[in-house]
Protein backbone atom coordinates (compact mmCIF):
# COMPACT_ATOMS: atom_id res chain seq x y z
CA UNK A 1 0.00 0.00 0.00
CA UNK A 2 1.45 3.36 -0.99
CA UNK A 3 1.68 6.38 1.29
CA UNK A 4 -0.90 8.17 -0.89
CA UNK A 5 -3.43 5.37 -0.32
CA UNK A 6 -2.88 5.49 3.43
CA UNK A 7 -3.48 9.24 3.54
CA UNK A 8 -6.55 9.24 1.25
CA UNK A 9 -8.25 6.24 2.81
CA UNK A 10 -11.02 6.98 5.35
CA UNK A 11 -9.96 6.28 8.93
CA UNK A 12 -11.82 5.93 12.19
CA UNK A 13 -9.68 6.50 15.28
CA UNK A 14 -11.67 4.70 17.95
CA UNK A 15 -9.33 5.68 20.76
CA UNK A 16 -11.35 8.85 21.33
CA UNK A 17 -14.73 7.04 21.25
CA UNK A 18 -16.21 5.61 24.47
CA UNK A 19 -15.81 1.80 24.38
CA UNK A 20 -19.57 1.14 24.48
CA UNK A 21 -20.01 3.20 21.27
CA UNK A 22 -17.11 1.76 19.26
CA UNK A 23 -18.57 -1.40 17.74
CA UNK A 24 -21.96 0.17 16.87
CA UNK A 25 -20.18 3.03 15.09
CA UNK A 26 -17.88 0.65 13.23
CA UNK A 27 -20.79 -1.56 12.16
CA UNK A 28 -22.59 1.54 10.86
CA UNK A 29 -19.64 2.32 8.61
CA UNK A 30 -19.24 -1.31 7.57
CA UNK A 31 -22.89 -1.54 6.50
CA UNK A 32 -22.54 1.65 4.41
CA UNK A 33 -19.52 0.42 2.43
CA UNK A 34 -20.06 -0.34 -1.23
CA UNK A 35 -18.34 -3.34 -2.78
CA UNK A 36 -14.63 -2.66 -3.08
CA UNK A 37 -14.64 0.20 -0.56
CA UNK A 38 -12.60 0.10 2.61
CA UNK A 39 -11.68 2.08 5.69
CA UNK A 40 -9.09 1.85 8.44
CA UNK A 41 -9.68 1.47 12.16
CA UNK A 42 -7.04 2.97 14.46
CA UNK A 43 -6.96 1.54 17.98
CA UNK A 44 -4.70 1.16 21.02
CA UNK A 45 -5.12 -2.63 21.18
CA UNK A 46 -5.76 -5.56 18.86
CA UNK A 47 -9.42 -5.34 17.73
CA UNK A 48 -9.64 -9.13 17.37
CA UNK A 49 -13.05 -9.40 19.14
CA UNK A 50 -14.46 -7.04 16.52
CA UNK A 51 -13.13 -9.33 13.80
CA UNK A 52 -14.92 -12.30 15.34
CA UNK A 53 -18.18 -10.33 15.49
CA UNK A 54 -17.81 -9.27 11.85
CA UNK A 55 -17.15 -12.83 10.71
CA UNK A 56 -20.26 -14.00 12.58
CA UNK A 57 -22.52 -11.21 11.24
CA UNK A 58 -21.16 -10.95 7.71
CA UNK A 59 -19.48 -14.26 6.80
CA UNK A 60 -17.33 -13.89 3.70
CA UNK A 61 -18.34 -10.28 2.97
CA UNK A 62 -15.32 -8.43 4.35
CA UNK A 63 -11.56 -8.66 4.25
CA UNK A 64 -9.53 -7.80 7.36
CA UNK A 65 -5.90 -6.72 6.99
CA UNK A 66 -3.56 -5.60 9.73
CA UNK A 67 -1.58 -2.57 8.54
CA UNK A 68 0.11 -1.98 11.89
CA UNK A 69 0.19 -4.40 14.85
CA UNK A 70 1.12 -2.56 18.04
CA UNK A 71 2.49 -2.32 20.47
CA UNK A 72 0.94 1.16 20.91
CA UNK A 73 -1.16 1.58 17.77
CA UNK A 74 -3.10 -0.98 15.78
CA UNK A 75 -4.35 -0.14 12.28
CA UNK A 76 -6.72 -2.49 10.47
CA UNK A 77 -8.15 -2.11 6.99
CA UNK A 78 -11.67 -3.48 6.57
CA UNK A 79 -12.76 -3.92 2.96
CA UNK A 80 -16.12 -4.88 1.51
CA UNK A 81 -15.58 -7.75 -0.91
CA UNK A 82 -17.32 -8.33 -4.20
CA UNK A 83 -20.34 -10.48 -3.48
CA UNK A 84 -20.47 -12.29 -6.78
CA UNK A 85 -24.25 -12.22 -6.41
CA UNK A 86 -26.46 -10.16 -8.73
CA UNK A 87 -29.65 -10.92 -6.86
CA UNK A 88 -31.50 -8.67 -4.42
CA UNK A 89 -30.13 -10.32 -1.28
CA UNK A 90 -27.17 -7.91 -0.96
CA UNK A 91 -24.83 -10.77 -0.16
Amino acid sequence: MSETEVVSQPQLDVRAIPPVERHPRIFGIVQALAEGQSFVIVNDHDPRPLRYQMEARYPGLFDWEYLQQGPDIWRVEIKRLQSGCDCCCGG
